[in-house]
């Protein structure tokens, strides 16, 4: 009886966070693959996102200022998802940890056993984790793969709704880290 309580309350509760989320990234200043970045003084930035990865680890957008940060929503059995995993390792290994942070959450539904078969076969070298219920944030994503692209001070520079490709995400991050400080 009290787990049937339980699921309204997590609804509405999910409800009022992606209102807020939709509220965050405003789809005329970030909208779309192509396009340009939402200038520096129009962004807004995201509230602490904690999240555990696939071993159990704490990955927090806070301990990753200074960085840029691609927040990768995904699945395995989502073609757009497989085709631009490729160009998301090659970017992660191109750029100093410090400099670039990628990580993939994963949408599936059947567990972390697909997920880490996935990650095995893309050799995948940035951090992977799966929603829980806390994650609010993911449950605002319409279609997939997401990507978010976080400036150095946590905000959102632009959102891609839909694949991207490695040549565009590359364009986009660049300008990310050429920003002058505090920007």
């Amino acid at each position: 009886m009290l787990k049937d309580f339980r699921q309204p309350a997590k609804a509405i509760a999910l409800i009022a966070i992606v209102l807020a989320v939709l509220y965050v990234i405003d789809s005329r200043e970030t909208s779309g693959s192509a396009g340009h970045l939402a200038p520096a003084g129009q962004r807004k930035a995201l509230s602490d996102v904690t999240i555990q990865d696939l071993n159990g680890h704490s990955w927090r957008l806070a301990d990753h200022r200074g960085e840029v940060v691609l927040l990768n929503f995904w699945a395995t059995w989502c073609p757009p998802c497989r085709e631009e995993t490729p160009g998301l390792v090659r970017l992660s290994k191109s750029y100093p940890h410090n400099e670039l942070d990628v990580i993939g959450v994963s949408m599936d539904e059947g567990g972390p056993a697909v997920v880490r078969r996935f990650v095995s076969q893309f050799k995948i070298p940035y951090t992977i984790a799966m929603p829980d219920d806390n994650l609010g944030l993911a449950s605002a994503v319409q279609v997939l793969p997401t990507t978010l692209l976080i400036d150095r001070q946590g905000r959102v520079a632009k959102t891609y709704a839909g694949g991207a490709s490695e040549k565009v995400f590359r364009a986009d991050v660049d300008a990310l880290l050429h920003e002058p400080a505090g920007e």
